[in-house]
């Protein structure tokens, strides 16, 4: 399976290139496999993101903005889904893949494991090792993110005043 993200390499809107490059970076992070599809240097790929985003994802005026995310030809969203799904950390699910093993939903409830008679108590399984270094990659991205997206929306209200 691959992830396809349709980006414009030469978009005028910085709000297209920080979303662009938040997906991307996200992605990268989370060592998930994906192509990117220029839909400014290639007709063929503006056209085969506009007829297979859905109708009622697509804006009034009918052409979908970029970032548009696919899993090969399923349509998982635009950045607006995508940044849901990372902020409930369910960015696999989004996707349609598979989480990497030992990855944990953060905010999940584990059950504790029954101790099984002859198990020695000092024993550490690979279940007590700490958050995974992609975990930290994960929570330190999204702070930044936080944090950008803070400065965005005061960019925006001082455009707008």
């Amino acid at each position: 399976m691959v992830i396809k993200v349709f980006l414009a390499s030469s978009s005028g809107s910085t709000a297209i290139k920080k979303k662009q490059q938040d997906v991307l970076g996200f992605l990268e992070a989370l060592k998930i496999d994906f192509t990117q599809l220029d839909i400014a240097c290639s007709e063929d790929n503006r056209m085969w993101m506009r007829e297979n985003v859905p109708g009622e994802k697509k804006p009034a005026n009918g052409i979908p903005l970029p970032p548009q995310i696919f899993n090969e030809e399923s349509y998982c969203g635009d950045y607006e889904t995508f940044f849901d799904a990372k902020e409930d950390n369910d960015v696999y699910t989004f996707l349609g893949i598979a989480p990497p093993e030992g990855f944990k939903k953060r905010g999940a409830v584990e059950e504790e494991p029954q101790e099984v008679e002859g198990e020695g108590e000092d024993e550490k399984g690979e279940d007590d090792q700490p958050t995974s270094e992609d975990e930290e990659e994960l929570r330190q991205l999204e702070d930044e993110e936080e944090a950008q997206a803070s400065e965005e929306e005061e960019e925006e209200e001082e455009e707008e005043a």
